[in-house]
């Protein structure tokens, strides 16, 4: 009987080995600088800090962190400025759609990743319903308006203007190279646009601690007068 008994036993626990475990909920949390824990699966308007989100877009780096500026590479939050710059110099924004123009990238901060557009079809739609689910928590957040198509295509224009620039003047490609491989066609203008506001050296990428402070300032300037 005991080992009839011990044989029932030791088979309900084989079994109970087989049985797969109950799915664990998915979630992927970041602790931020603030203290806030943001679930980058399911994140919600107010899972980060005005502070937090500069932190990270400050930290993040355009060209793979790539530089030909010594220990200096180029942030997702300089490129978000200069961006807002050129829409300023050809548009007048109103206070929404300027602070739509400075978080354009503003997902990035919170990934901590700047993925390059040829690249983002080879991580799949799963990738993508994390950038949108992210994008619309931002929006909700600072109350974006959503892009016209109209204003859509000159905010690319700016985009793609601010990307030539960088890629010669920051990452070191040639001006052939940004046409012939990187099949970046915009014009490759030597001006920096963030000269006339911030001064310094033409191009020169900010340290992080510069760089979160200044978009802090710009954010919450127009999130103010966007009220």
């Amino acid at each position: 009987m005991r080992a009839a008994v011990l044989g029932e036993t030791d088979h309900r626990r084989r079994a109970g080995a087989l049985t797969p475990p109950e799915r664990a909920p998915e979630r992927a949390w970041v602790r931020l600088p603030s203290g806030r824990r943001l679930n980058l699966i399911e994140p919600t308007a107010f899972d980060w800090t005005d502070e937090d989100l500069a932190t990270g877009l400050a930290r993040t780096y355009r060209w793979a962190g790539h530089s030909v500026w010594p220990g200096a590479p180029l942030s997702v939050a300089q490129h978000s400025l200069a961006v807002l710059e050129m829409r300023r110099a050809r548009a007048r924004l109103t206070p929404a759609q300027q602070l739509r123009e400075l978080l354009h990238d503003a997902d990035e901060g919170l990934i901590n990743f700047d993925c390059i557009s040829p690249l983002k079809p080879f991580l799949g739609p799963a990738f993508a319903e994390l950038v949108r689910r992210l994008s619309e928590a931002i929006a909700l957040r600072y109350a974006l308006p959503p892009w016209t198509a109209a204003e859509k295509r000159a905010h690319k224009v700016a985009d793609v203007a601010a990307a030539a620039a960088e890629a010669v003047f920051v990452a070191g490609w040639t001006r052939a190279e940004v046409r012939e491989t990187l099949g970046i066609r915009a014009p490759v203008k030597p001006a920096d646009p963030l000269l006339p506001r911030y001064g310094g050296e033409p191009w020169q990428p900010w340290t992080p601690e510069l760089a979160a402070d200044r978009f802090l300032a710009e954010l919450k300037r127009l999130a103010f007068a966007a009220r």
